[in-house]
């Protein structure tokens, strides 16, 4: 039965999608070379392991909406599930490279995004679970099938900039900001009423008479 074995080498923007990906570029190789792998239906679940880095105290103060006050990040960073995907890989013998495609959303009621958001620099830390199925071809030629062992993974530290040049290549200068529409109803008879040119300036024009309105302490 093959044994094989994960490693991420680099990640990259994927290329020809429309909306925002990172490719991952994985290796995959099978301990026992004389094996012929047919195919490989495999699924990985991407973990972002938080606890795994220092955040400076800017990052905690943009992220105390995901993990609460940093006096109490003792508790409250866990790992976070960012993805679960899945690919089919080629023939090969005994390893191969080969993409695996991971959406990356702007929507900030996401908790990636926002966590993604939140990092000013460095790298953030990921693990890649991984299960499946491999068909391969045994010495003797027989075709045959067998799972892939579950307690197979793969480490691997993102660089924040990959993940924000991405971000700046499809949403340059802009984020998404998903609102409810009877919300956003009000917000553009604001607009209208208030003869303003465009959304920005609509929301630049509240946070103006906030702050004019604040109590000062």
């Amino acid at each position: 039965m093959p044994d094989l074995s994960f490693e991420i080498l680099a990640a990259n923007p994927a290329r020809d999608m429309i909306t925002p990906a990172l490719a991952f570029d994985l290796r995959v190789t099978n301990r026992f070379p004389e094996q012929s792998i047919e195919t490989v239906l495999l699924r990985c679940q991407i973990q972002i392991e938080v606890a795994r880095r220092r955040y400076t105290p800017a990052e905690q103060s943009q992220l105390r909406e995901l993990f609460d006050d940093p006096s109490r990040w003792g508790d409250t960073l866990r790992a976070m599930t960012w993805a679960n995907t899945s690919v089919n890989i080629p023939a090969f013998s005994p390893s191969t490279v080969y993409p695996v495609t991971v959406p990356c959303t702007f929507d900030f009621n996401v908790a990636s995004a926002k966590y993604f958001h939140g990092i000013t620099d460095g790298e953030v830390p990921l693990t890649f679970l991984f299960s499946g199925t491999v068909f391969y071809h045994a010495a003797e030629g027989a075709l045959q099938v067998a799972p892939i062992s579950w307690n197979k993974e793969a480490r691997f530290r993102l660089p924040v900039g990959v993940w924000k040049d991405l971000m700046d290549l499809h949403y340059p200068n802009a984020v998404c900001l998903n609102l409810r529409r009877d919300v956003f109803d009000q917000l553009y008879r604001f607009k209208m009423r208030e003869g303003l040119t465009s959304f920005d300036e609509t929301i630049e024009h509240m946070l103006s008479f906030t702050e004019r309105e604040r109590p000062v302490s």
